[in-house]
């Protein structure tokens, strides 16, 4: 496990804003060689001179399958994958008794299965090279249940049953597999809420305020440091408060 590199290759998936702008951004300012494959990479353009910037659809198995090979070719082995792209379902949300199978599919599909199929990717070349780090990205309405969001809750717990059953079959071969679990975070899908249910939000979180994309990117660096190594298979709650485990 202490073998990551200086500058390991670090892959953030949905890093084009948000979240995985926050995170990729703070690797690059570590050192690392950073790869990004979002829909809009239009927030991280500027990394493009120095870093992979790759405009692509992370649900197609194609685009994705292309993606690592452009990562691999030019920056080298993957060392860290953030699993982040992800999404509910947004203006199609609805009670589960309205939700049409359509919607459920879609969104297992961008926030679980992008997640499996990446990791499926990688995780080969780290086995045999005896280090690396996958953090994948979960959600409080995981454990909240709100109604609305019960495609988003399956997917989104999926990824938590995932990451354990990997970490213990990874682990032996110096790889780490965890989860981070944002609560409310100021993002552009965050900006569609109506003031009334952001005011309910932070009423119903101890610390009392929304939390930022950097206070996620923070964890998501540290569970992908040398530091980090006796954390696997855990699941870790960036939310003021809101879901204690």
């Amino acid at each position: 496990m202490n073998n990551l590199t200086k500058d390991p290759v670090v892959v953030v998936t949905g890093g084009g804003q948000g979240i995985g702008e926050a995170s990729a951004r703070r690797f690059v300012a570590g050192g690392a060689r950073v790869a990004i494959m979002d829909l809009d990479c239009s927030g991280v353009a500027d990394l493009a001179d120095e870093h992979l910037v790759v405009a692509g659809d992370c649900t197609s198995a194609q685009a994705m399958g292309a993606f690592f090979d452009q990562v691999e070719s030019q920056l080298g082995p993957v060392e860290v994958l953030f699993n982040n792209v992800g999404q509910s379902a947004r203006e199609k949300a609805t009670p589960f008794l309205d939700s049409e199978e359509s919607t459920w599919r879609f969104v297992l599909e961008v926030s679980l299965l992008t997640a499996m199929r990446a990791s499926r990717r990688v995780a080969p070349g780290m086995k045999e090279r005896g280090h690396g780090r996958i953090i994948n990205m979960s959600s409080n309405a995981a454990f909240a249940g709100d109604v609305g969001l019960a495609d988003y809750a399956s997917a989104k717990m999926g990824v938590v049953g995932f990451s354990r059953s990997l970490a213990r079959e990874l682990a032996a071969h110096g790889i780490t597999v965890n989860v981070v679990c944002p609560g409310a975070i100021a993002t552009r899908a965050h900006d569609r809420l109506s003031a009334q249910v952001i005011d309910h939000i932070k009423a119903t979180t101890p610390a009392g305020y929304v939390g930022s994309p950097d206070d996620v990117a923070a964890t998501v660096a540290f569970l992908a440091s040398k530091e980090a190594r006796y954390i696997t298979g855990q699941t870790i709650m960036v939310d003021g408060g809101r879901w204690m485990l």
